[in-house]
C-alpha cells in the first residue's frame, strides 16, 4: 500500500472516529432520525455542489445500485449508530464498527470476490470475542438496552462490510462523487418520512448543530469521497483499514472532550478485535499494494 494511500486512510480514520463523538453530542438533543437526516441532507448539498463545479452528472442510469449501496453504508448505519449515542458512550460504538472488517470479509467471499483462509477465520472468531469482551466487560453497567445499543452498532457495522464490495464494484463504473452524491440523496429520501415525524420533538442547540455541520460536510460529504476515490486504488478488504485506528481515535475523542471511562476489559476487547481486523484483512503496511482500479468508461 502506498504511503500517500496509507495517509489519507489515517485521516479518514480520525475523522470518521470523531463522528462517534459529534454523534454522542447531538443524538441525545436532536433525535436519531432527526439527526441523520439533517447530516444526509447537508451531505447532499455539500456533494451536489462539489459535482456541479467537477461538471459531473448524476449517475440516473444506476440507481437501483446506488439505493442498495445507500440503505448499506449511509440510511441504516448513521440511524443505528445515533439511536445506540442515546444509550452507550461514543467509545464503544466506534470499537464496535471495527467488525465491520469481519463483515466485509465474509461478504467478500460470499459475493466471490475475496477468500476465506484459516487465518481469516480465527481472526472471525477472536474478532467476536473481542467485540463481547467490550461489552460485558466495559466501564458502564449491562443492561437490556446496553445490549441492544451494542446489537445496534454490530448490525451498522455489518451493513459497511457487506456495502463495501458493492462499493468497489461501483467505482470501477462510475465516478466516486458521483457515487457519494448518489448514495446520500437516496439515504436522505428514504429517511425523510421519520425525520420529518421526529423534528417536533428536536431542540436545535447550538452544539449540536454545530456537530451536525461536521458530519455532514466533512464526516460524510468529503470523507465518503475520499473514501470512493482511494477505493479505486485498493482491494475491498484493504479500504476497510481505518477501521483499524477508529477504535483509537474515537475512544480518544470521547474521553478527552466527554470525560467518558476507558477500562481494562475495554482496551482489552478492543486489542482482540484489532488482532481479528488484522488477520481478517491480512493487513501489511510494508507490502506494496498493486493498482487494481479499473478504468471507468
Amino acid at each position: 500500500m502506498p504511503l500517500k494511500i496509507l495517509l489519507q486512510l489515517m485521516t479518514l480514520s480520525a475523522l470518521w472516529g470523531a463522528s462517534f463523538l459529534f454523534i454522542r453530542i447531538a443524538s441525545p438533543v436532536l433525535g436519531p432520525a432527526v439527526l441523520a437526516g439533517l447530516r444526509i441532507g447537508l451531505a447532499t448539498i455539500t456533494l451536489s455542489i462539489i459535482m456541479r463545479a467537477l461538471r459531473q452528472r448524476w449517475p440516473w442510469a444506476h440507481w437501483r445500485e446506488l439505493l442498495l449501496i445507500g440503505v448499506l453504508s449511509v440510511a441504516l448505519p448513521f440511524m443505528l449508530y445515533a439511536w445506540a449515542a442515546l444509550h452507550i458512550p461514543a467509545g464503544y460504538s466506534a470499537l464496535l464498527n471495527t467488525s465491520a472488517v469481519i463483515f466485509g470479509c465474509l461478504a467478500g467471499a460470499w459475493m466471490k470476490v475475496d477468500s476465506l483462509t484459516p487465518r481469516k477465520l480465527l481472526g472471525c472468531v477472536i474478532g467476536f470475542v473481542g467485540v463481547a469482551l467490550v461489552v460485558r466487560l466495559g466501564p458502564i453497567a449491562l443492561s437490556p438496552s446496553v445490549l441492544w445499543a451494542a446489537a445496534a452498532c454490530t448490525g451498522a457495522a455489518a451493513c459497511y462490510g457487506i456495502s463495501t464490495p458493492l462499493m468497489k464494484r461501483a467505482v470501477t463504473r462510475i465516478e466516486p462523487v458521483a457515487i457519494a452524491a448518489g448514495i446520500h440523496l437516496w439515504s436522505v429520501l428514504l429517511l425523510a418520512p421519520a425525520t420529518l415525524w421526529s423534528l417536533p420533538q428536536a431542540r436545535f442547540t447550538l452544539p449540536a448543530m454545530a456537530a451536525v455541520a461536521v458530519m455532514g460536510i466533512i464526516t460524510s460529504a468529503l470523507a465518503y469521497w475520499m473514501h470512493l476515490r482511494i477505493m479505486r486504488h485498493v482491494s475491498a478488504t484493504a479500504s476497510m483499514t481505518p477501521a483499524f485506528m477508529i477504535p483509537l481515535f474515537g475512544v480518544a475523542w470521547g474521553h478527552l472532550f466527554l470525560n467518558e471511562p476507558v477500562s481494562s476489559g475495554m482496551l482489552l476487547g478492543a486489542a482482540l478485535v484489532l488482532v481479528a481486523t488484522a488477520l481478517v484483512s491480512e493487513f501489511n503496511p510494508f507490502a506494496k499494494a498493486p493498482d487494481v482500479a479499473a478504468p471507468i468508461p
